[in-house]
């Protein structure tokens, strides 16, 4: 596990140690033979395996405000696939482990461990939980290719299957039944919110402007139906579009950064062409109904509120700077100067360069440098330091394509930024 830098992490860390360390006395020390340190990794192996997967699933609950404690949810997804990955590993190590241990005895005898009759039905059903996890797991291998997206949603009920699976084996086979129903509530509970509570808890809101900013962008203008959500600069919803007439991406949920000041009565959110549904939406009809779920992420609450701040965006990672901005505008405290510079491969792709040159003029401590990769190349740091010369000294977040942020972080790096004052956020399966 990445090593703990929230509060959250603490706690996970605790919960994945905690099965183990409640069944040592039962486990024991390992004797001097292989066998015997075979047979005590297997099962504790299996303890480790069966509990990252059950946290997995805990963590996908997804409730605004839940991923905070964990750096945002970005990085509670990050978290959530290192768990999941883990998991399968610990799972093989399990089998292995309990079928190298009995080979001194017999080969025979290995095989039967592993694969004992039918009426053994607790390790059969540690089999099946293996077969569901492999199923799950199979599309995230390279050689599949990038699944896609939807699919990829709807395959996580087979994990709730593995786990439902994997408690059975753990509940007929180990001791603390209590604690495997507790974290089996809980993961499975997680799962049940997601998929069975959750979409009907989503905050309905009406489409009212669809605003072309360039070829393939639009500015999505919505209205709530209700109160509404309320959202700090940087973070992102889930919008699920209900238009009938749309020609993909009706009912389906997909994450866009807010693009609206926090006291803006309306939630504007820019999209650019980049697949089957952001496509769809660039002609989605007016006074139609979305859902929104959210708010989620805090890009811009890893600071220093002493700092002053640069903020690199281009392409359509440039909607959270745009929320920024118009929440200085709106007079929003900006808590120290702020820099923006506006990486985009033209004038033409700069989709909200005209608001940024009207909110520098409004503005005295916000600034406003437009880079255009056509004109100039990639960005360099005599760019940076001609426009902005104390870059090196201030708080930096990154929002774009991610040859864009690859090439930003080696920069920053190269001029001896401190990693933990670099802050850049993708969604990658959300």
């Amino acid at each position: 596990m990445p090593l703990p830098r929230h509060r959250g992490d603490l706690l996970l860390v605790a919960l994945v140690m905690l099965p183990l360390a409640v069944a040592l006395p039962r486990l024991g020390l390992p004797g001097s033979v292989a066998e015997a340190w075979l047979n005590w990794l297997g099962r504790a192996s299996g303890i480790l395996g069966l509990t990252l997967m059950l946290l997995a699933a805990g963590v996908s609950l997804r409730v605004p405000g839940f991923d905070r404690p964990f750096g945002g949810l970005t990085r509670l997804w990050r978290l959530h696939h290192w768990l999941g990955f883990t998991a399968f590993i610990m799972v093989m190590v399990h089998v292995l482990a309990l079928g190298l241990a009995a080979v001194p005895v017999s080969l025979a005898v290995a095989v039967a461990t592993l694969f004992p009759p039918l009426s053994q039905g607790a390790i059969w059903f540690g089999w099946l939980a293996w077969v569901a996890l492999v199923v799950f797991l199979a599309p995230t291998f390279g050689f599949f290719g990038k699944p896609h997206y939807q699919r990829w949603k709807h395959l996580h009920l087979v994990s709730a299957m593995a786990l439902l699976l994997g408690l059975c084996h753990a509940l007929l086979l180990a001791g603390e039944a209590w604690l495997w129903w507790l974290l089996g509530i809980a993961g499975l509970g997680a799962i049940a919110w997601r998929k069975g509570v959750a979409p009907h808890r989503r905050h309905p809101y009406r489409i009212e402007d669809v605003v072309p900013l360039a070829r393939g962008v639009v500015e999505l203008v919505l209205r709530p139906e209700g109160d509404g959500i309320r959202h700090e600069v940087g973070q992102f919803v889930y919008l699920t579009p209900l238009d009938e007439r749309l020609a993909a991406g009706r009912g389906e949920e997909h994450p866009y950064t807010i693009a609206s000041a926090p006291s803006d009565t309306r939630l504007r959110i820019g999209i650019k062409d980049l697949g089957d549904a952001s496509h769809a939406l660039q002609t989605v009809t007016t006074e139609t109904r979305v859902l929104i779920e959210g708010p989620y992420g805090e890009f811009f609450g890893r600071r220093f509120p002493a700092r002053d701040m640069l903020w690199l965006g281009g392409g359509i990672g440039i909607t959270p700077f745009v929320g920024g901005a118009r929440g200085f505008a709106a007079g929003a405290d900006l808590k120290g100067h702020v820099h923006l510079f506006y990486l985009a491969n033209s004038p033409d792709r700069a989709y909200y360069h005209d608001d940024f040159c009207k909110i520098a003029e409004r503005v005295e401590e916000f600034a406003y440098t437009q880079h255009y990769y056509r004109d100039h190349g990639p960005l360099t740091e005599a760019f940076l330091r001609e426009h902005c010369p104390d870059f090196v000294a201030r708080e930096i977040y990154l929002c774009g394509p991610p040859g864009m942020i690859a090439h930003l972080q080696r920069l920053l790096a190269g001029q001896g930024v401190p990693a933990s004052r670099i802050h850049s956020e993708v969604f990658d399966f959300l």
